[in-house]
């Protein structure tokens, strides 16, 4: 039996709460036992709905010694670091909410408790336990060219840290863990739309293997979207993370049209192009599947992420193994959106948009 508790009772902290409860009831091994919220009002939630104490510190949980192992923390990113040192510093094996903290001095500093303490330390990269992204882990040879869209609505939540942080971070993440390689170059814009910090940007970062990736995210959309498409040879990938879904067009060389695989050779076939290779590999196009081309929807096992990552995470606390996403993955993640970050800010200062750019006083 696994005792953990949730620090933060936000929007990520209440998932936390609801996901652990709900393996608990379902006999798999956990008891919720405690939170901390500052905020009275949540707090008086939360111990009524889980019928658990809730503390206002971090102090307070701790001397209340209640024989924790592990524990989620979901407070906003500024306090990721003070949270998480601490308990740690207890003992507990500890899952941080993306991003692993403010800065990479903290990321460091977090990274090097835990092997201090022999504790364990994950970043919660959710999308890392997408159905369809465990699915297409079989299937990757060579990526070569990636495309991801991450887009949402305006909400006033997370609106501590800008869109590459709040949303791209996922997408980052995702796509170092497949290229394993190191970033040689980044180009990047964003702005402010609807909060002081940036809520829309556009990336594009290539790799020292040759791998090149465009990002886009924003959370001032008036739609949801969360894809990601690349390219490797001889095949079109496309991930559909809110579906849970995975497609997949094969091309034989010697069958379809030369200038058609040229294009694909360059990773030039644009998003209409796409989709109409798509259409006549499904044999949805007025002349049926184009020669070549056969389309694949690989099998997913439906879930929900975050209840996957919470077990891998419960299932590392008990095992020692090392978990799926590891903290220097996390760390990692975060080096390059705060590298893009820095990128973004110095094309403002070169478009003249230093004043807008910036947060308000």
């Amino acid at each position: 039996m696994v005792r953990v508790a949730v620090a933060g009772a936000g929007a990520f902290g209440r998932n936390h709460l609801r996901v652990y409860r709900e393996l608990e009831d379902a006999g798999l091994g956990v008891a919720l036992t405690a939170a901390i919220e500052p905020n009275g009002k949540r707090a008086e939630e939360v111990a009524a709905k889980y019928g658990i104490p809730v503390f206002a510190t971090v102090d307070a949980l701790l001397a209340a010694d209640l024989h924790l192992d592990a524990a989620s923390v979901a407070v906003p990113t500024v306090h990721h670091h003070a949270v998480a040192s601490e308990l740690l510093d207890a003992g507990l094996d500890v899952l941080v909410e993306k991003p692993l903290a403010a800065n990479l001095g903290e990321a460091d500093d977090l990274i090097e408790r835990a092997r201090k303490k022999e504790r364990l330390l994950q970043p919660g990269h959710l999308e890392r336990f997408n159905p369809a992204v465990l699915a297409v882990e079989p299937n990757l040879h060579r990526p070569m060219f990636f495309e991801s869209h991450r887009l949402s609505i305006f909400t006033p939540r997370a609106l501590d840290v800008d869109v590459v942080l709040d949303l791209m971070i996922h997408d980052l993440d995702i796509v170092l863990s497949i290229t394993q390689s190191e970033v040689r170059e980044v180009r990047a814009v964003g702005l402010p739309i609807l909060s002081p910090r940036v809520d829309i940007a556009n990336v594009r970062v290539e790799f020292e293997s040759g791998c090149v990736a465009n990002f886009t995210a924003s959370r001032v959309s008036t739609e949801r979207v969360r894809k990601l498409r690349f390219f490797q040879p001889r095949q079109y990938v496309s991930i559909d993370y809110a579906r849970q879904d995975l497609l997949i067009i094969r091309m034989d060389s010697e069958a379809i049209p030369a200038q058609i695989a040229a294009f694909l050779e360059a990773g030039k076939l644009d998003n209409e192009a796409l989709a109409r290779l798509a259409a006549n590999a499904a044999g949805a196009a007025p002349n049926g599947p184009a020669p070549g081309l056969s389309f694949a929807k690989p099998a997913v096992t439906p879930g929900e992420p975050l209840r996957l990552e919470l077990l891998s995470f419960l299932d590392a606390v008990r095992t020692r193994h090392t978990p799926r996403v590891t903290a220097r993955q996390g760390r990692n993640a975060l080096a390059l959106a705060l590298q893009i970050q820095a990128t973004m800010a110095a094309h403002a200062q070169r478009a003249g948009l230093g004043d807008f750019f910036h947060p308000p006083a």
